[in-house]
């Protein structure tokens, strides 16, 4: 199991289920079920929702449609999962913005601790620091540098005020120091059109999304969010290494969920297909080539892994004044 997930589990206080005490048939699953992406399709998380919905359907044996419901940083769609019958038949495909919005929103309309029934963390994916092809900078030691001499005239891009890329953003000119303005868009693809434009000077953005920007050469990565260097640009040096600071290990990770009152045998099935499902190699080989990371986990992992991240971000937000829209 990544280690990541295995030094979390000790961190938080013990989670009860809340599973209603209904029965579904031994049928089940015996309609689409649908699983909700609280972000707009071709994101890093509806990409990985796709590929984690399509083995998951398998191992299930049911069909699951994945549906969009973008919005408010990620809360419309978790507003919907709440509001949704407690029947097994909407899963929500949760991502970090969950953990983020109780800081960033005064009534962010949902409790990611209380108004769910977490499954299993699924995957993380690090962020990387990308920059504008035209930036006198060929490192992330350079562009810091660089940054530093132009006087707060440096801007950053991200996909939303208080989403994950504005917090990263926030989080990494606050540890090396440097001034720059944030730009926030609707959404990340916005947000890379102005970056390759040179309107905006660098970014966060999660792997699978700035790898084809990447290659086309708009675009030059610098730096990963991570513990370790990642397979997809293995000579782009961690933020670790580059400024010997362990506090912008970051990424997009998401997990599973149903709303509270799911059935406990539906809970027992899906938890037991989605166990074979992180563990598929096929799955694990897709998400890897694409720069995610497979995690896996129990419930009270997931639950430990999120209570840390709402922490973590919780000070991050405080400590850079970071607001949501």
């Amino acid at each position: 199991m990544h280690k990541l997930i295995q030094s979390l589990a000790v961190l938080a206080t013990a989670f009860t289920l809340t599973a209603g005490a209904q029965a579904q048939p031994d049928n089940y699953p015996n309609k689409p079920i649908r699983m909700v992406v609280a972000f707009a399709p071709g994101g890093s998380a509806d990409i990985n929702a796709r590929a984690v919905g399509q083995q998951l359907s398998k191992d299930l044996g049911g069909t699951i449609v994945v549906e969009n419901k973008g919005g408010a940083g990620g809360n419309l769609g978790a507003q919907d999962v709440k509001r949704s019958a407690p029947d097994g038949y909407t899963f929500f495909y949760a991502t970090s913005a969950v953990v983020l919005a109780p800081s960033l929103y005064a009534s962010p309309g949902f409790d990611p601790y209380t108004d769910y029934v977490p499954i299993s963390l699924t995957a993380t994916i690090p962020l990387v620091l990308v920059v504008n092809k035209d930036i006198p900078a060929q490192s992330a030691t350079e562009f810091i540098a660089w940054a530093k001499t132009q006087k707060g005239k440096v801007n950053y891009a991200s996909s939303g005020t208080g989403a994950l890329l504005h917090l990263g953003g926030a989080l990494f000119t606050k540890e090396v120091g440097i001034e720059a303005t944030h730009i926030a868009y609707k959404g990340s693809a916005p947000a890379v059109t102005d970056l390759l434009a040179g309107a905006t000077q660098f970014m966060f953005l999660p792997i699978n999304e700035a790898m084809p920007h990447i290659k086309g050469g708009g675009i030059r990565a610098l730096a990963v969010s991570h513990d370790k260097r990642v397979a997809l640009l293995p000579n782009v040096p961690t933020l670790r290494e580059v400024t010997g600071k362990s506090t912008m290990d970051m990424g997009a990770w998401q997990g599973l969920m149903l709303p509270k009152g799911a059935p406990a045998d539906v809970v027992t099935k899906v938890t037991a297909a989605l166990q074979k499902t992180v563990q598929s190699k096929e799955l694990i080989d897709r998400l890897d080539s694409q720069g995610s990371i497979m995690l896996g986990g129990t419930q009270k992992q997931y639950v430990d892994y999120m209570r840390a991240e709402g922490e973590r971000w919780a000070r991050v937000i405080k400590e850079t004044g970071a607001k949501a829209e």
